[in-house]
């Protein structure tokens, strides 16, 4: 996603040393704050006010859970941002307002009041393309039961995800991966019609 076209989705502009990095938003919970379609404006007022420039929001979608009857079904949301600091330093802020709505880490892919997962960041990949690829090409066993410990981006489970890359097309269909070289449209594009139709507008 270019500069330029972030500018046609906001009024702001984006400084010549503002990355835009892209936001997935998740809950199936209720926070202190509320239900989940209250907590996700909520988490992006909160990324303004910390200094994030929202330079384009999708609408809120609803999302089944996993596996069907699991638990609640989700809200689901991506944002694209203008950001001066680093990939790691956004991811923090991220952390910090995941634990204001009483975020908690104790379950690999659980139910959460707020999951805040930086998808992309601009066109760079970490923290390099070898350890990129080898967390994209995880066997889905170990996707379940292992975390990194560091940041990679762009996430390595983007192109598999309806529920990150249906939202994505409202604010970023454009953006090129930097390794696989497909655009959030392709990707959209090439996931199962029946995967892309569960994703539902609220």
């Amino acid at each position: 996603m270019s500069q330029e076209q972030v500018q046609q989705k906001n009024s702001g502009k984006c400084s010549p040393s503002e990355n835009i990095a892209l936001i997935a938003l998740g809950a199936n919970l209720d926070s202190p704050s509320g239900p989940p379609i209250k907590s996700l404006p909520l988490a992006i007022e909160a990324l303004s006010d910390a200094g994030a420039m929202i330079r384009a929001r999708s609408r809120f979608y609803g999302t089944p859970c996993f596996p069907a009857g699991a638990g609640p079904d989700y809200v689901n949301a991506a944002i694209a941002v203008g950001w001066t600091g680093s990939a790691h330093a956004l991811l923090g802020l991220l952390h910090e307002i995941e634990a204001r709505f009483a975020r908690q880490r104790t379950e690999r892919w659980g139910m959460r009041t707020l999951d805040l997962d930086l998808i992309a960041f601009g066109a760079t990949v970490l923290p390099d393309a070898a350890t990129y690829t080898h967390w994209r090409d995880l066997p889905l066993g170990a996707q379940m039961t292992e975390t990194p410990g560091q940041l990679i981006v762009p996430h390595p489970r983007l192109q598999d995800r309806a529920f990150v890359l249906v939202p994505l097309m409202d604010v970023a269909p454009d953006w090129r991966h930097p390794v696989l070289g497909q655009t959030v449209r392709d990707m959209h594009d090439a996931l199962p019609i029946s995967e892309r139709d569960e994703i539902k507008p609220l």
